[in-house]
């Protein structure tokens, strides 16, 4: 099956990202700031603020709350923080200092992912298999997903905060850009998970991404992708 057309950008995709830049701009300026809709400004400071205003744009049109804002921060092009927000359900992840919360007006709790040592006792979850994997690659993620004890289509970057509190095991997706990748790599490994391209290293500018709760299972995930 073929891959579905590209990914729609609404009014809502530009303005936020103008609103996130102006404020970077402010407090920031000597910062640089990669964004989906505007492109790259460079810094002079070593920082560089990522952003994806509407990480999820198919959901957010479609009015499914299952998209978020990303917003990252590196430090001599390592993310430093991430932030994962989602204004719906007033719910805010945050990783820096290698740990890992969610904010909500109740307040804020800590991360953690739950452990799973086998893919047979696993939940992987990826967004749309057709619309974002190769042929190719729809072929592996069916391999690894049969192999799992289920198997969920949804999520766009909620599904890492969802990993991140320890409800699912696996997140597979492919042809990330590096404002889709870097908020969550802090997220993530705050909350004491793992999270690599398909060959095992970074994800830092984006790619085709793994990233799970427990290294032995992000082990065995990682040999059905690489076949």
């Amino acid at each position: 099956m073929l891959a579905e057309p590209s990914i729609p950008v609404t009014e809502a995709d530009k303005r936020a990202e103008e609103i996130i830049r102006g404020l970077i701009s402010k407090s920031y300026p000597e910062d640089g700031v990669l964004g989906e809709e505007y492109g790259e400004t460079t810094g002079t400071s070593g920082y560089r603020w990522l952003i994806d205003p509407i990480d999820g744009t198919r959901a957010f049109i479609s009015g499914i709350v299952l998209w978020g804002t990303l917003i990252a921060l590196e430090q001599d092009g390592k993310p430093v923080l991430g932030i994962l927000d989602q204004p719906i359900a007033n719910e805010r992840f945050i990783g820096v200092n290698g740990k890992a919360e969610l904010t909500t007006p109740e307040g804020s709790v800590a991360l953690k992912v739950r452990g799973c040592a086998r893919l047979a006792d696993a939940t992987v979850t990826t967004t749309h298999p057709f619309a974002y994997f190769t042929p190719e690659q729809i072929v592996l993620f069916d391999r690894l997903a049969r192999g799992s004890r289920m198997s969920r289509f949804h999520g766009d970057c909620y599904s890492y905060g969802v990993l991140a509190m320890g409800f699912i095991d696996v997140v597979v997706e492919a042809g990330l850009k590096p404002w889709d990748t870097a908020a969550l790599i802090p997220i993530v490994e705050g909350a004491g998970g793992i999270i690599t391209d398909w060959n095992g290293q970074s994800v830092g500018r984006g790619g085709n991404v793994i990233a799970a709760g427990d290294a032995r299972v992000h082990a065995e995930a990682l040999k059905f992708l690489r076949t």
